[in-house]
């Protein structure tokens, strides 16, 4: 295991840029000095609620704005070495996923405002199938500050907003996140697997 780290600023915050940059220096430490992915979940998972709650301003306007036609996708920040990135998504009302996966990549997932519905699915096949089965394992309802951890081949799963009003995530991935699968139902019980490119919005 790494050395313990200590994910709490106690100075004081200029402004909300600042702030971004200590939370992502704390989220250097627990990247770097993990030596497993499940060790680097779980220190990434404790930088997020620490950070993450509803009297820490850490994004500005900018990012919170909605899509009309699908969920916001917006860049928070990319390690320059390519080891993580930080996402930022805004879901709409009735805006969400298909089933997917992440392309591979550890993933963190953290509700920075609003509330989100977030199912879990076990794969009934193999990730290299066409078509696929799911079995639903479960679905909580999350809000302000609540995290998990996405560690493939245990990270098929679908999120949505839960209320009429925006709800914004945060996602922090172990590389850039460009593609991934998705799973269309094709009939009752049979999914398609499907690649979709992704990409930032504006």
């Amino acid at each position: 295991m790494g050395a313990e780290l200590n994910f709490k600023y106690t100075g004081k915050m200029n402004n909300t840029h600042d702030t971004q940059l200590e939370m992502i220096r704390c989220m250097d430490d627990a990247v770097f000095k993990s030596n497993s992915t499940k060790e680097i979940c779980s220190k990434v998972k404790s930088v997020l609620e620490e950070w993450v709650n509803a009297n820490t301003i850490l994004l500005d306007s900018q990012y919170l704005e909605p899509e009309p036609n699908s969920y916001a996708r917006r860049l928070l920040h990319r390690d320059p070495e390519g080891r993580y990135s930080i996402a930022v998504m805004v879901w709409g009302q009735g805006q969400g996923t298909p089933i997917h996966d992440h392309a591979g990549l550890w993933c963190v997932e953290c509700v920075y405002s609003g509330l989100i519905k977030v199912d879990s699915y076990s794969m009934q096949g193999l990730p290299e199938d066409e078509v696929v089965n799911f079995k639903k394992m479960t679905s909580i309802n999350a809000g302000c500050g609540s995290a998990g951890s996405l560690i493939p081949p245990f990270d098929y799963h679908t999120i949505s907003n839960a209320q009429p009003t925006p709800s914004v995530t945060m996602h922090v991935y172990g590389g850039d996140m460009n593609w991934c699968n998705i799973y269309q139902e094709k009939e009752r019980g049979k999914y398609e697997k499907i690649r979709r490119e992704l990409s930032f919005s504006s």
